[in-house]
């Protein structure tokens, strides 16, 4: 499977939960958005949620905070535009249709990158890792909720053999830790602050990353190419919604 085919499968699986994502997805996941955002408000200021989806989140920040929304599904980010005029939410600056593993943002664009459920979905997660740590300042962090899979048992077991089927739903069973751990170790200027379980099972963690103040320079040149496109420039300097 070619990258860009990858990337239109994953979108068009979201496209297809967007009708349904809130009641099957929003009390799931509920737990988590609280914990993410709470994470993310210890930094505040300019938030960076990647893979918005229909907007569960959004309203949970404070209003001080400025808040930019990113998804690869139109259909979901359609219904978050909804929620964003419904419930009057000034403090979105701007939400776009987007590839999290090319993220049309300049280098060290944003205080906190949150990305909640979406590691683990796209057809690359390291390219995606990358990404966010390019565009967080230094001194920064990012902050995922995560399906952390079975390293071994039964439980891998059975993940490793349902892959076939939840890769077309949109999302991989089988992610072992190491995968994080080894990016870590690998990825210049990222330092592991923390690792928690989230209720109710542990399957899902929180995980807290830090992009070393020192290491500025070594990543300004990642994916020079993706920087700073018209779309990011304008969700990035103004509290326009795109549309």
């Amino acid at each position: 499977m070619t990258e860009r085919n990858g990337a239109d499968s994953v979108a068009l699986a979201y496209d297809g939960w967007a009708p349904i994502y809130d009641l099957v997805f929003g009390p799931v996941f509920r737990e988590g958005r609280r914990v993410a955002t709470q994470a993310a408000e210890r930094v505040g200021g300019r938030i960076l949620e990647v893979g918005v989806g229909t907007g569960l989140s959004l309203a949970g920040y404070r209003r001080e905070n400025t808040i930019f929304g990113m998804d690869i599904s139109a259909p979901m980010l359609w219904k978050a535009r909804g929620r964003v005029e419904r419930q009057g939410l000034g403090h979105v600056g701007g939400l776009a249709v987007m590839d999290a593993e090319r993220l049309a943002f300049g280098d060290d664009s944003f205080d906190v990158i949150v990305a909640q459920y979406v590691v683990t979905a796209v057809p690359n997660p390291e390219r995606a890792l990358d990404e966010f740590l390019r565009v967080v300042r230094p001194g920064g962090e990012i902050i995922i909720a995560t399906r952390v899979g079975a390293e071994s048992g039964l439980r891998g077991t059975i993940e490793r053999a349902l892959m076939p089927v939840t890769s077309r739903l949109g999302w991989r069973t089988e992610f072992p830790w190491s995968r994080y751990a080894d990016w870590v170790a690998g990825a210049a200027g990222a330092k592991l602050l923390e690792r928690r379980p989230l209720p109710p099972l542990g399957h899902f963690s929180l995980v807290r990353i830090t992009k070393d103040a020192r290491s500025a320079k070594a990543t300004s040149s990642m994916a020079a190419s993706t920087g700073g496109g018209p779309v990011a420039q304008r969700m990035a300097s103004s509290p326009h919604k795109e549309s």
